[in-house]
């Protein structure tokens, strides 16, 4: 079995590297000139330099593959003209190249985000792969974008695209700034409410997008890859100082107006960096959610797929692997 995967240097991409490495399937995983490949060296696949900008290569990556998982995108940019080159142009571009010149690939899976259906009402009300989508982010709407240029082809191709929520787990330099905060004895809130996110570890969810990519029932379908349980962050914060070991927390309330306020701060000061902030007004937007929560019940019914890792297992792995790889 060959399978393409875009993305592959990244932190979820590079994880589904080794899943399918432990299914002894044949991988190609494009990568650009300036890609860090610290997490693919050694590793029995076929490097190909690519950019999804440019179709006319893909086309020769493309026309022997039996499955391609599309993990590549941006998740941070200057402007939404930037989101959309990567996130709706790139999907474009491979998907196209798929249709000219390999109509009878297995699979076309879209790695995609629970940005792109936007936050939950309620707790009581997990958003489902059925309700309309209502992204609030450029980034989630350029995602959306993506999708929909995959469902274009949902009658001449076999697509699936999966929805994974907030990840986490080793190797990712996002969630590295709540441990190294935790380090210090401190735990930071966002708002003065409960605030309810969906987690998975990275490792339940590349086994889910698998699952979702090989399953007979998940043709022309969509799933979030997430786990059955809610987190408030009090709870994150509780399990985030057992994991690193710390027998109390110093808790900070940030009050919405100044989350948003540093949002705006920190793009402000982005706009004289080359590369764009990761946190700005719209992550900013983001945190102040009360609910990104979003349901596991189709991805169960349909693939049988239930999160094994709870999240203080996960919580010890990922501070264990964080403290031997000196990143906090």
């Amino acid at each position: 079995m060959k399978i393409l995967i875009t993305g592959a240097t990244g932190f979820i991409g590079s994880h589904l590297v080794d899943r399918l490495l432990e299914k002894n399937y044949s991988i190609i995983a494009t990568v650009r000139k300036t890609s860090n490949l610290q997490w693919l060296v050694n590793k029995p696949i076929q490097l190909v330099e690519a950019s999804l900008d440019d179709k006319s290569k893909l086309l020769d990556i493309v026309k022997d593959v039996d499955y391609i998982y599309n993990v590549a995108g941006v998740i941070a940019a200057k402007s939404y003209n930037d989101f959309l080159r990567a996130n709706r142009d790139g999907t474009r571009n491979i998907i196209e190249a798929v249709y000219e010149v390999n109509p009878n690939i297995k699979r076309f899976i879209q790695v995609s985000s629970q940005a792109v259906a936007g936050p939950a009402s309620s707790l009581d009300r997990p958003v489902k792969e059925s309700d309309e989508c209502h992204p609030i982010t450029s980034y989630g709407k350029s995602k959306k974008e993506g999708e929909d240029v995959v469902r274009s082809f949902k009658d001449k191709l076999p697509i699936t695209i999966v929805r994974p929520p907030s990840v986490y787990g080793p190797r990712d330099p996002a969630i590295r700034d709540i441990f190294r905060i935790g380090k210090m004895g401190l735990g930071p809130l966002m708002g003065l409410s409960d605030k309810y996110v969906s987690l998975i570890h990275c490792d339940d969810l590349v086994r889910g997008i698998i699952m979702a990519g090989e399953s007979p029932n998940s043709v022309g379908e969509t799933y979030f890859i997430t786990s059955k349980d809610f987190h408030n962050w009090q709870q994150i914060m509780g399990v985030l100082k057992a994991a690193l070991g710390k027998k109390a927390f110093i808790t900070i309330k940030f009050p919405h107006p100044l989350v948003l306020a540093a949002g705006g701060v920190s793009e402000f000061f982005g706009k004289f960096s080359k590369k764009p902030p990761v946190f700005d007004k719209e992550k900013a937007l983001d945190f102040i959610q009360d609910y990104w929560i979003c349901s596991p019940e189709k991805a169960k019914k349909d693939l049988g797929f239930e999160s094994q890792i709870d999240l203080q297992s996960g919580f010890n792995e990922t501070a264990k692997w964080y403290k031997d790889n000196k990143w906090i």
